[in-house]
């Protein structure tokens, strides 16, 4: 089921089949960034966690036209609890040869249009304070710094905080 197109990006909801393309990208920010807090690769085994959210939570997947895949974004709660479940955590990674596009700020419409048909009111944002570039991102899209963990964090031997951002979408 195709959510949006544009001229060059297919956007739709993220398939089992989406699998090892989703572990490609995010390894690859793993091993070569800050935006993911993991220190080692992850297997497919990581993606099976993931199944479970993507029938109760907004998702996305981003393919280029021609069918390559490119990016995904997904939602998560952020706590449990059921006082809890107009919050989430949001998630979101792109081919570093597609950045810059507006890919990710078309995933970020898309998702919070998914997340206000489900109910959903805030979306939180937690960004190594290492990873500047999501912190620009996220404010330029409408996300306030709410908080900061100091040292919370060791990715590859330093020390990283984190970074808490949030964006009410109930009122918009």
């Amino acid at each position: 089921m195709t959510l949006k197109d544009t001229q060059d990006f297919l956007y739709s909801q993220i398939s089992t089949e989406d699998g090892e393309e989703i572990i490609r990208i995010f390894n690859y920010y793993i091993e070569n960034s800050d935006a993911a807090f993991l220190e080692s690769s992850v297997t497919i085994s990581f993606f099976e966690q993931l199944k479970p959210l993507l029938e109760h939570y907004p998702n996305v997947a981003v393919w280029e036209s021609y069918g390559n895949f490119i990016g995904f974004g997904l939602m998560r709660p952020h706590n449990p609890l059921p006082a809890f479940k107009q919050t989430v955590i949001i998630t979101y990674f792109i081919d570093p040869g597609y950045t810059g596009k507006g890919i990710g700020t078309e995933l970020l419409q898309i998702l919070e249009t998914k997340a206000r048909e489900k109910g959903i009111k805030t979306i939180l944002a937690e960004i190594s304070s290492r990873n500047e570039g999501s912190i620009r991102f996220h404010e330029h899209h409408g996300f306030t710094i709410q908080g900061r963990f100091i040292e919370v964090g060791i990715k590859n031997g330093i020390p990283f905080d984190t970074i808490w951002m949030q964006k009410n979408i109930h009122c918009q």
